[in-house]
């Protein structure tokens, strides 16, 4: 990765009306690398996006791909794929002719046949949308954005309808676009997506950002958890736990493997079995989950 950023915002603002939908946002994407964009609803994402994506003009702040405001189309279009949360194919048009259309209006070079190698369309080649399933249809989403290898993809809710053949397709190919270069943002409501595949993660709410960095970084913000069940009648436990509603303990610590350790040498030593263990740092989706309560 280069340190020049492919997308460079610079306290953007967005206001409809009295409503004040983003509010002061900062933020890099660097070559290169896969940079999810999460939040609540009406945390201000699809506002965002679409200023970069330049759909949108901003109240005020800057924005820059590629070094050009997203409204300078001639010089950032061809260089850029969206994959939409749904698409806007005409029903009448088959696969093969709406790849060629978006390809034409992208001014992207490419063979329409090996987009549709990538996503398993070929054989749909000569089908109107129309008669396309909704995972078929995703999948068109999908070719349509990557079509001539573009510098820069948004991934829009890419994987929904989509079987897990399909998924797992998908991200292979998003992996051989990283390989060659190309850099991916992402939104997905999937978290375990983001916690898998994402280099860096910007978490927003309200219209900023709540938190951003790697998975980790956002992750070691809670508490590690592990979690058992204990019959009756057992000395005092070595640690501070709590009793769930499903009659689980559950101990929350900083210290994952030390106090894991300290709860396995009690039980041996008081020949105690830990049913049900289950220990793990925090996920990204209960760090999403807090910001509720922030």
């Amino acid at each position: 990765m280069t340190s020049t950023p492919v997308i460079d915002v610079d306290h953007l603002n967005l206001s409809y009306g009295d409503f004040h939908a983003v509010k002061d946002l900062s933020f890099q994407v660097r070559k290169g690398e896969l940079y999810a964009l999460l939040g609540t609803n009406g945390a201000g994402k699809t506002s965002t996006l679409e200023t970069i994506e330049g759909h949108r003009t901003a109240t005020s702040g800057t924005v820059r791909v590629f070094g050009h405001s997203p409204r300078d189309r001639s010089a950032v279009r061809p260089r850029m794929g969206i994959m939409l949360q749904e698409s806007g194919f005409s029903p009448d048009l088959t696969v093969r002719e709406s790849v060629r259309l978006i390809g034409e209006l992208s001014q992207r070079a490419d063979r329409v046949e090996r987009v549709l190698g990538i996503v398993d369309l070929t054989h749909k080649a000569g089908t109107k949308v129309s008669q396309l399933s909704g995972g078929e249809k995703r999948r068109l989403d999908f070719a349509t954005a990557v079509y001539g290898n573009p510098e820069l993809i948004f991934l829009d809710e890419p994987t929904t309808g989509l079987d897990i053949q399909s998924r797992d397709a998908l991200w292979d190919a998003v992996d051989k676009l990283r390989e060659d270069g190309s850099t991916i943002v992402l939104t997905t409501h999937y978290l375990e997506e983001a916690q898998q595949r994402a280099d860096r993660i910007g978490l927003m709410h309200k219209g900023t950002f709540h938190q951003e960095g790697t998975v980790a970084e956002l992750t070691q913000t809670l508490p590690a958890a592990i979690r058992f069940s204990l019959p009756d009648l057992l000395p005092a436990l070595p640690l501070r736990a709590t009793r769930e509603s499903d009659g689980k303990f559950l101990i929350e610590t900083f210290q994952l493997q030390k106090d894991l350790h300290t709860l396995l040498v009690w039980a041996h030593d008081n020949a105690v079995e830990l049913r049900e263990l289950q220990s793990g740092p925090t996920r990204l989706d209960d760090v999403f989950r807090a910001i509720g309560n922030a």
